[in-house]
């Protein structure tokens, strides 16, 4: 019992961040990415998955964290319901940023590209790898991307002023 909590406690401190970044930028709700985080590691704890290595581990818990918030996206244009039924509750602030802003306003394929290179350093071979794209379709993701975030952010007067 006492591995199981110690693997527990691994898992959570090498994974919980990365899965809530991840998450929140498909879902953009702070309570729908602890629940996602959630999700992916008790799949990862009870599992009977064997990795090659760290960055294997790495790559199942990106994925597995992408496929369930489409999987939660799909599944909540299922169950949504007028927004005079929903309770009256008070988002938490988030720390935000013209960049934030910006990147989470991108199309889904977009941002996906964008924060898998910038923020978790991934490679576009990687990347394409992790979503099942094509290093070309990859590419592409993250130049379209970088395009609209230079427009929507200002361009060069942006860069310059930051």
């Amino acid at each position: 019992m006492k591995r199981d909590e110690q693997e527990a406690q691994r898992l959570v401190d090498t994974y919980s961040d990365l899965i809530l970044r991840l998450s929140y930028t498909y879902l953009k709700s702070t309570q729908d990415g602890e629940d996602i985080c959630q999700t992916v590691l008790l799949k990862l704890l009870t599992g009977d998955e064997v990795f090659d290595s760290p960055e294997h581990e790495k790559a199942w818990v990106i994925r597995a964290t992408a496929n369930a918030c489409k999987d939660e996206l799909r599944a909540f244009r299922r169950r949504a319901v007028p927004l005079e039924e929903a309770a009256e509750a008070a988002a938490p602030e988030v720390a935000r940023s013209d960049v934030l802003d910006a990147v989470m306003e991108l199309p889904g394929k977009y941002r996906e590209a964008i924060y898998l290179f910038y923020y978790e350093g991934y490679s576009t071979r990687e990347i394409a790898a992790l979503t099942g794209r094509s290093e070309a379709a990859v590419s592409a993701h993250l130049s379209r991307g970088r395009k609209k975030l230079r427009a929507m952010l200002g361009g060069n007067e942006y860069e310059q002023a930051n």
